[in-house]
Formats: structure tokens, sequence, C-alpha cells
């Protein structure tokens, strides 16, 4: 049955008239009348029992307008649920790291999700890069991508990958003759970072600082392509996860080498506001940054 005829029913024992309720279904009172006509003929009983005055319900009439009020409750209020996802779906996300490297994995996850919702509007703010906790909860930003899960409690943390560090190097460095980098192996080595302080480089926090090892040299390049060719004239050594390097041509005169015996490994986590936990657009995001960074 069409819900067209329920909203008829309903109307005419509401407005009490086939006037008045011609009226307010936008129909003429000859195409509202031809409208009922064929329903009672489809149905094979009579709805309205009619006289010049009087429109009274029958009682399959009856039982048909109880059934009417209850599949147009239910429709109205699944319309409202679809608007208030709707709503709960448009938002801007404004993300930040504490590296700069990280940057070079997510133009393509903002590209995807430009496509895939386009009512989230993905903001990189790279000037909370180095502080993103501090910037979350002081809500200049939403999200933030770190290596240290924060203890604070309006603060929720989703582990989203493991990646290795490696250091690159010139295939003629004296440091290609070693299975694996040790701690003193940077003693006098020249180190390319992207950027100070030296707190947010992941091999010097993890490492290098530890072991109380200060590299020979440390030279700040914030762009990686600069760094790459500076290593491949044999200038120094920089410090990497592949899958950050996966858009820049590596020249062939360039090596991989590992980190420790058993390697130099990191852990990230998604930070935000548990605040923010039930908007829609941001769990669509975070929801989708899960899906696309555990492969790495």
């Amino acid at each position: 049955m069409e819900i067209k005829y329920f909203r008829l029913i309903k109307t005419i024992v509401e407005e009490g008239s086939i006037a008045n309720s011609a009226e307010k279904l936008f129909l003429t009172q000859s195409a509202l009348s031809h409208q009922l006509r064929e329903l009672e003929e489809r149905l094979g009983f009579k709805v309205f029992h009619r006289t010049r005055n009087k429109w009274q319900l029958t009682d399959e009439g009856s039982e048909l307008y109880k059934l009417g009020n209850s599949v147009l409750e239910s429709i109205e209020k699944g319309f409202e649920n679809i608007e208030q996802l709707r709503s709960g779906s448009v938002g801007t996300v404004k993300v930040s790291t504490e590296c700069f490297s990280f940057y070079q994995g997510l133009s393509g996850f903002i590209q995807k999700m430009g496509l895939l919702y386009p009512d989230i509007e993905v903001d990189l703010i790279l000037e909370a890069t180095h502080q993103p906790i501090s910037k979350i909860l002081s809500n200049e930003i939403d999200i933030a991508i770190v290596t240290s899960k924060p203890a604070n409690e309006v603060l929720s943390s989703i582990e989203i990958y493991e990646d290795e560090i490696f250091a690159i190097m010139h295939k003629e460095s004296p440091l290609n003759k070693v299975v694996f980098l040790d701690t003193n192996d940077f003693s006098n080595a020249h180190l390319i970072i992207h950027s100070f302080p030296l707190e947010t480089v992941s091999v010097y926090e993890q490492l290098l600082k530890p072991n109380k090892i200060t590299p020979l040299k440390i030279s700040a390049i914030p762009l990686t392509e600069v760094a790459l060719e500076m290593v491949d004239a044999n200038m120094g050594i920089m410090c990497m996860p592949k899958w950050a390097l996966k858009s820049f041509k590596i020249s062939d005169d360039l090596i991989f080498k590992r980190i420790g015996k058993n390697g130099l490994k990191r852990t990230h986590y998604l930070v935000f506001r548990k605040a923010d936990e039930l908007k829609k657009y941001v769990n669509d995001f975070i929801s989708n940054f899960e899906e696309d960074f555990s492969k790495q």
C-alpha cells in the first residue's frame, strides 16, 4: 500500500471534511474522491461511511487509520534520525603531528577523505607541530599524531601502527661497513634532521639521548628533497621510516641501514578530546585513518 493513501486517510479524519482535506493535500476534491475510491476498490472494503456533512471511519478503516499513524510516525522519526546523522557528518577536523616527516604520508589520505566524505574538511595545522597535545587541550586542533601516549583524563588515544626508523646514507659512507648502526656510530656522524628541538627527533629521543650520545654535527633541513640530495652527496645521514619516503625518488646510491640489532621502532597514536567522541565526522575521520595507516 502506497504511503499517499495513509496520508489521505489521516488527513480526512483530522480535517473532518473533504473540502479541508483536499486543500491540505493540494488536491482538488474530485481528485481526492477518486484516490479514495481507487483505494477502497483495491482493498475490497469501505474505509469511510460518508454523508454530505459527515465522514466516519468503518471498523476496517479504523484499523487502517491506526496502522497508517504508526507507519507515518516511523517514517518521520527515521527522517529525523537521518537528518541528525547528516548534520553530525559535517565538520572540520584540524590535524597536526609531532614531527614534520609525518606529513609525508597524509596527503594521499586527505585526498581520499575528500572523495569519500566531501562534507568533512581536513586542515593540516603546521604551526602546531612539536606541541600538538597542548594545542588539542586549548582547542586549536582536534587530532594529533604522536609517538607517546599522553596521560590526560580529558584525552583519548588510539594505537594506530608501528613503524621502524632506518638510517639513510650513501653507499660510500664509512657507516655502510657495519651490519647495523649502534649508538656509538652516531658520535662522528653528521645527522640531518627536519627541525629542532632535538626532543622531537625520534632517533635522538629514543636512542642517542638515553645513551648520552651527541652527533658530531646536526643540521636541520626542513625540505625532505634537499635532505635527500645532501645524503646523496655523502654529506651526512638522515633517519626516517621507509613509508615517509614513498612519494620521493630515491637514488640508487642510497641505502637503508637498520638502527640497533632489533631495529628502532616506534608506536604511533591518534589523540583527540573525549568530548569529541560522539561527533560523527570525527569518528569517520578516525575510523578511516585507522583503516589506512594500520597497513603501514
